[in-house]
């Protein structure tokens, strides 16, 4: 059994922050039914290229949307996909239905918005009090910019990491990766974890309000920590550490890699391995923080002379923390990755054999997995209305017909 066996999950979440929440409890072993909108279904079902299609099949003219896109398929494995339109009177109907069987309904639409559908926490848990109810936004239910809309970039510049990422003489830099949305839904799994569990001993579910401002201010830990002591706002260090000194990136002959010594026995092995002499003006971490400007050219002459495997070799073998820069041809062809199932393959409905990362969260008794692919667009609503809710063929085909599902 996985951890969440049994535990049914309503989604109605669209683009990264809630699937991401979504797919981590799938994965874990909840039944998530993805709530889409009839022929349309989720944004990122049109986000691309890249799109994928069978190998037999040509993408459409002027209609690459026919593929299955590559972010949408990186994001939803493990969920039922249910195509149904709660705004008309007969697909509220239904969803309110869906919703008296479930344990978790996660949405993420901006706050007020299901409110005036009777969709709000505060309405549902009167008549299903053991819900768990969690709700993603940019600011939160509460406060002053509740109403206002979340983007990952527009989170990462008023969540202060954009100030802090960079080049010290350039621009604010966005991280690579939308790390506010994968962050948010990371916290809000947490939080529904968490809220199941209080169930356990209450009886009684509960909101979960995830605010994508609030998970990024989370993330500035010892950067917030030293503001507050200092009174100091951080500035842009580019791969420099604040507070480790030699913690960064360096040249070597033929390529960038990193060393990270994290304390005084590690920098004398470093000095060994290196050449470097015993400098005391360099003994002790604070000192190289506060030397930094001497140090590092010292450091970066002596790397620059070979190349980087050969100091990667060295040392790892005495100790020092150290790897390479490498992009995603070296990273996925790591024979660890491959040792710890972090890259996985599925067959999908329509492009068949499916490479995708795997979990990483490894549970030796209760072992989450990646049992199905990500969904067609509606691929499992006939069966959800046939065997959750009882519906016969002929009210699934007129409900087709009027376009409800």
């Amino acid at each position: 059994m996985a951890p969440l066996d049994g535990i049914t999950v309503l989604d109605l979440t669209r683009v990264l922050s809630g699937p991401y929440c979504t797919m981590l409890l799938a994965d874990m072993g909840a039944r998530v039914i993805k709530i889409e909108q009839p022929g349309k279904g989720d944004d990122t079902r049109a986000w691309g290229p890249p799109f994928l299609y069978p190998s037999a099949q040509q993408p459409r003219a002027g209609d690459p949307e026919q593929g299955e896109s590559a972010y949408f398929l990186s994001i939803n494995r493990n969920k039922e996909s249910v195509t149904l339109d709660f705004k008309h009177p007969e697909g509220r109907a239904l969803l309110e239905q869906l919703i008296a069987k479930a344990d978790v309904l996660v949405e993420n639409f901006r706050p007020g918005t299901l409110t005036k559908l009777g969709l709000d926490y505060d309405t549902l848990s009167k008549t299903y009090p053991r819900l768990v109810y969690c709700s993603i936004s940019g600011f939160g239910q509460t406060g002053p910019r509740r109403k206002q809309p979340g983007y990952d970039a527009v989170m990462q510049a008023e969540g202060g990491l954009m100030s802090i990422t960079g080049a010290a003489d350039g621009p604010p830099y966005r991280l690579g990766v939308a790390i506010v949305d994968i962050v948010s839904g990371m916290f809000a799994a947490y939080g529904v974890a968490m809220a199941l569990l209080a169930r356990e001993r209450s009886g009684k579910g509960q909101e979960v309000d995830l605010a994508m401002l609030d998970a990024t201010v989370a993330l500035l830990t010892y950067q917030a920590g030293n503001y507050f002591a200092s009174g100091r706002a951080p500035s842009r260090m580019g791969n420099r550490h604040p507070s480790i000194v030699p913690y960064e990136t360096f040249a070597a002959a033929d390529g960038d890699f990193v060393i990270a010594v994290g304390n005084d026995d590690q920098w004398r092995t470093f000095c060994a391995v290196a050449g470097l002499p015993d400098d005391e003006r360099f003994t002790t971490n604070r000192q190289r923080v506060s030397a930094y400007d001497a140090l590092r050219p010292l450091v970066a002459d002596r790397l620059r002379a070979e190349p980087r495997q050969f100091w990667i070799d060295r040392l790892t073998t005495a100790g020092v923390p150290c790897g390479s820069v490498r992009n995603f041809d070296e990273l996925f062809a790591d024979p660890q990755l491959n040792a710890r199932e972090m890259i996985t393959m599925v067959e999908h409905a329509t492009i068949g054999p499916l490479r995708a990362l795997g979990i990483p969260v490894k549970l030796s008794e209760t072992p989450g997995a990646v049992r199905t692919p990500p969904p067609t667009l509606g691929q499992h609503t006939d069966a959800v209305l046939q065997h959750d809710l009882a519906l016969s063929a002929d009210a699934i085909s007129a409900l087709r017909q009027q376009k409800v599902i």
